[in-house]
């Protein structure tokens, strides 16, 4: 008897749902050529088990032959078939450099196999580009700057500053690409404690004055690009970027706009905010008791974020975190900001993203948001479902801007 079917690929996601936000964030990359929707469900087809060593596995598997793959088409000249590789291969060793510790040696493997592979893409295409480091603090902190082609004339500029866990080059997938079709210069840049600093700089720590690496980055863009317009620079702040990128524009007089996706006023709430409690019932841990705590107690993937927090913090004890956490706050600096301001939240966010949306946007001067819902596709953490219509909604009002 005859057998036709449409596809053995099923769309299936998990039951953990920081798993399942993972399989968003790398399907939703596929907008911009991240990823493709087919291997990614394959690859999530293969896994026995929903945790961190399985997606490592399977996704690494599939970033190897990504890589050997984008080789093979380079070796025949086949130079955009195998820039579009090697940009999906940069993406996949990026989700693979997620789900490892920062203090692991792979975790540095994997985010330099990320860069490498990006690199190789970024020389395939018709950008100028250059990678870059500044000094602060004795550590070097890693930017790209990227323009839409080799001729270097004055243009908009969007910097983009990404939160916990996001990477120079998935920022740049996820709209500096946009940026790129729009003619503007993007800029990347990883500050102290961030993914792409730790892969240098193995003891770096998140720091709450990120305003004093911005203002030494902005010297050298000064000093070095004189085809990024200064009058015309707009700063995004992505996840945590949120609250890096608002701080940052507190106090440095070149940002003339702010896309704060979302608003992050203060650290400490919105982190505890993932938590079942306030804090009121804490019990402290130390990274060496995580693997002990039981699974009935704390999930595994929660176990995972926990060590990454104490780690990228610089604390060994939960307590000394969030006592730290208390100084990344700008509830009384909001009427710092003077530039026009976007405020982008999704409203599936949760209750405490949404109070701190609410709060800056009442407190700022000049103000513009937008919430986005279910209905746009787009009701999830930086809208990684969505990332088309995200960029719609930033780079239409930043060209009405900088007319």
């Amino acid at each position: 008897m005859a057998n036709t079917i449409r596809s053995i690929t099923r769309v299936k996601g998990f039951n953990d749902a920081e798993m399942d936000f993972q399989l968003l964030r790398q399907l939703g990359s596929a907008n911009y050529g991240g990823a493709s929707i087919g291997e990614t469900l394959f690859c999530i087809a293969r896994m026995e088990r929903e945790d961190a060593d399985e997606w490592v596995d399977k996704f690494l598997n599939l970033a190897n032959n990504q890589e050997l793959d984008a080789i093979s088409r380079l070796h025949k000249h086949h130079y955009i078939s195998s820039s579009e590789q090697f940009l999906k291969a940069a993406n996949s060793y990026r989700s693979v450099e997620y789900f490892i510790h920062s203090n692991k040696p792979e975790h540095k493997q994997y985010g330099l196999k990320s860069r490498e592979c990006f690199l190789n893409y970024l020389k395939l295409t018709t950008y100028h580009f250059q990678a870059n480091f500044i000094a602060h603090n004795n550590q070097q902190l890693p930017y790209y700057i990227i323009s839409p082609d080799k001729e270097k004339i004055l243009r908009k500029t969007i910097l983009i500053i990404s939160g916990f866990d996001g990477t120079l080059e998935e920022s740049f997938i996820s709209y500096g690409i946009a940026a790129i079709e729009r003619g503007y210069n993007v800029i990347c840049f990883a500050g102290p404690g961030q993914m792409d600093s730790v892969r240098f700089n193995p003891q770096t720590y998140f720091e709450p004055n990120f305003e004093v690496p911005v203002t030494i980055l902005l010297d050298e863009i000064e000093r070095l690009y004189k085809w990024v317009d200064l009058n015309k620079l707009a700063l995004m702040g992505i996840s945590f970027g949120g609250y890096f990128a608002s701080r940052a524009a507190c106090y440095e007089p070149r940002v003339k706009a702010l896309i704060a996706n979302s608003p992050i006023i203060n650290l400490c709430s919105y982190i505890l905010g993932f938590a079942d409690n306030e804090g009121s019932n804490f019990q402290d841990f130390s990274y060496n008791d995580i693997p002990y705590i039981p699974d009935d107690v704390m999930l595994p993937s929660f176990k995972e974020q926990a060590a990454n927090l104490l780690l990228r913090f610089g604390h060994k004890l939960m307590s000394e975190t969030i006592n730290y956490l208390h100084q990344f706050d700008i509830v009384e600096k909001l009427d710092l900001i003077n530039c026009p301001t976007l405020a982008l939240i999704g409203d599936g966010e949760g209750g405490e993203p949404l109070r701190q949306f609410d709060y800056f946007v009442e407190n700022i001067k000049h103000k513009h948001l937008y919430k986005f819902t279910s209905k746009d596709g787009a009701d999830t953490h930086c809208q990684v479902s969505n990332l088309g219509f995200t960029n719609c909604v930033v780079y239409d009002w930043l060209d009405e801007i900088f007319i």
